[in-house]
Parts: structure tokens; sequence; C-alpha cells
């Protein structure tokens, strides 16, 4: 992650803001946001740096040097992201960069493999993204995801593996015997095998509103935009999981008060986690048996949450400073729909989940096509923990040294 200290002057109804503040924030790159409309000075800046024209996004950077409009391929330039490989052809393409694929990334590598791992957000995925991994062995005090992800990936790169960041998968092909990666910015790389370990994303809510107040109130991630609502005096959390429970604990640590919205009579998260949030002095009130019906705004940002009691039939509305969902999860699989057998949900069969054409068997860690593997989240079975992911991505690899060990 890098520690440049960067500036994001735009306002909350600018798609290229909040374009410009997904992609820094997927990147785990730190960045403050001022909206011009709420700050004179902050405009007044924006025009002298642009000759006197209301442009937006303007972004400044620690040494100066500012962008205006920038594409996402500007951004990845400027924070120095590799985009490109040095090759187009692999032993081993590794799609997505989080603990599993990375830890793929590191046995093949070491048994002298040739690998290229392609991520579009930040190295380290969702655990990247954790306030703290307090479950993973060997850490008895515990260690921020950001740190585990920067050490997993240095271990990677130590053994010559090449990291592409910023780039999207579209599709995948075959073409004379072996299987193709093509990227959004219209490149493509040939491979002998091919580890699919792209994770998953948080759910929706599917209601109305719900799209129109992304990035201007509503949020998937907490340690990404919580800091942006420090100060405020309350926020919402929907969701009753171990996700919407440790992250609506984590912004404790900017609000007065956080409201757990929880669709059940109870929380299925952990019990050391519904401990935390039932303790005295918690900040964190729950609500049960709520279903939230729409999302509502003004000037472009999110104002109030319509919701409905389940139980009582009783309607409700918040008027938080903002919204974090935390629903559950779906695999980041679209790039295969058609291509691999999946089930109804997304989630890649590997394995004894499936057979292959002629009924040959699949190795562990499989899909339907023969080379292409899948480990982590984004496959089905798959338990959604970094421990396990961990340990799919070491069994992932273990099953393609033996398919490239066939030829």
């Amino acid at each position: 992650m890098t520690d440049q200290k960067i500036t994001l002057y735009g306002a909350y109804w600018c798609p290229d803001c909040r374009r410009s503040k997904k992609f820094l924030g997927e990147q785990f790159v730190p960045f403050k946001w001022i909206d011009i409309e709420q700050d004179k000075e902050a405009e007044q800046f924006v025009l002298q740096k642009n000759n006197g024209k209301r442009i937006i996004p303007t972004i400044v950077f620690e040494d100066g040097s500012f962008l205006v409009e920038p594409t996402n391929a500007e951004l990845a330039k400027k924070l120095g992201l590799k985009t490109e490989a040095k090759k187009t052809f692999y032993d081993l393409i590794i799609i997505g960069g989080g603990p599993a694929g990375l830890t793929a990334a590191i046995y093949a590598s070491r048994e002298g493999a040739d690998v290229l791992l392609v991520e579009r957000s930040g190295l380290g995925g969702q655990a990247g993204i954790t306030v703290g991994l307090d479950n993973f062995p060997g850490f008895p005090e515990g260690i921020s995801g950001q740190e585990f992800s920067e050490r997993v990936a240095q271990q990677a790169r130590r053994f010559g593996v090449e990291i592409l960041q910023a780039v999207d998968v579209e599709r995948l092909a075959q073409e004379n015997g072996y299987h193709e990666v093509y990227t959004s910015d219209e490149k493509h790389y040939h491979s002998k095998a091919i580890l699919i370990a792209t994770g998953a994303s948080y759910r929706r809510l599917d209601v109305p509103g719900e799209d129109d107040y992304i990035g201007a109130g509503i949020h998937f991630c907490a340690t990404c935009d919580g800091p942006f609502y420090k100060g405020a005096k309350e926020i919402v959390v929907i969701g009753g999981g171990n996700s919407a429970v440790e992250e609506g604990l984590h912004l404790t640590n900017f609000a007065e008060k956080v409201i757990l919205l929880a669709r059940g009579d109870k929380l299925t998260a952990s019990q050391i986690a519904i401990d935390k949030v039932n303790e005295p002095g918690s900040k964190v009130e729950v609500r049960y048996n709520v279903s939230v019906e729409s999302f509502d705004g003004q000037d472009s940002k999110l104002k109030s949450i319509k919701m409905r009691n389940k139980a009582t039939g009783e309607a409700g509305e918040l008027h938080p400073a903002a919204a974090f969902v935390f629903i559950g999860q779906q695999p980041n699989t679209a790039f295969t729909k058609g291509y691999l057998e999946a089930d109804q949900s997304g989630f890649l069969l590997t394995g004894h989940d499936l057979k292959h054409v002629g009924n040959a068997e699949a190795l562990p860690f499989e899909t339907s096509l023969p080379g292409i593997f899948a480990a982590g989240d984004a496959r089905h079975g798959s338990v959604k923990q970094v421990a396990s992911a961990v340990g799919e991505g070491a069994a992932a690899a273990i099953s393609i040294r033996e398919f490239l060990r066939r030829g």
C-alpha cells in the first residue's frame, strides 16, 4: 500500500469523483476527501488549479502535483502500480491477489513455475481491509489485515511472482491448447494453467435509492470509508453476521453511535463479537427484525433510511450520516459465466463436485475445464475464512503442479 498523502477535491453529485474515490479505496490508498460545495476555500483552490474552471475531481498529491478528471489508468500510473506484464506467456496465471491467490503464487513460484498474478484492487482482498485478524495462527496479539497482506505480497515477490494491480479480467478463452486471459485494458496473456482466486464481494440490498447513493452515504467497506465520518452523530450498519458486527464495532471509532439493523431476531456473528456489542457502555445499538425498504437523499447525498419492523409491521425512519451494508457475499466470477460450471449463486464447482468431459475425474480444486483451478471465497464449498483461504491456495498450487507435470 502506498504511503502517498492524497487530497481529492470533489462533490457528492459528481460521478467521476465517486469513481476516483472507489478506485483509491479499492487500492487501499489513504486519501482526504473534501467536498468543495461545503468548503469555499477548497472551491477557490480548485478554481486556482484549473485556471478559473471548476473541474472535479481534482486530485492533489504529496509532491504538489495534481490530476484533473483522471482515468483509472492515469491514477494507477501516478500511484506507481504495475499494470502491464513483462511477457505474454506464463506457466500459471493467478487471477486474484487475496490470501488464496498470493499463497498459491508463493508455492508455485518457489517450485520453479513462472507465475503472473493479476489483481483488480488492492492486494489482500477483503483480508486487506479487515481491521484486525485475531484468529490467524502465529499472531498471538493479532495482526492488521493490511500488514498481513503486505507481508504475504512481499514474500510472493521475493520468489519472483510478477504482480499486476488495477487490472480487471474480462474473459477467458482457449487457443492452440493454451489458456487465454483477456484484460479490460485490451491486453491478453497465455498460460498452461489458471487459478481463479477472485474472492467475493458484499451483496446489495436492491431496494429503491441504493444505487443512487453508493459512494455518497452508502458504503460496503468500513475501513475504507469510515474515517470520512469522524465526528458523526449516528451511522447505520445493515446486517447481523460477523462482518456487520465487527465493522459496526470499528465504526464506533468515528461515530458517537452505531445502529445495527438485523433482519432476524438475533445476531449470527461469533459470540466474542456479540459480547463486545453487549458490553456496558457499548456505542452499538442493535435493532432486530428490521427490513430496509428504501434510501432517500438530498443534494445527491444520503439523508434517510426507511425501514419496517417485520414482527410488528411498524414503519420507521433513520437519518444517519452514512449506511454501511454487510448482508452476505456474492462471488467475483462474472467473467467465467457460461465458461465454467458454477452453483446457482455463481460459486465455481471444483474437484469431486463435478466430472470432466468423458468422466475423467477432476484434480482437487480443478474446475470443469482442465487446467483451470479455483480456490478461496470464489469456490463452491469454501468456508470464507482467511486461514482456510491460505490453505486452499497451497493445496490448489499442489494440484496445479501435478497438472503441469502431466504436461
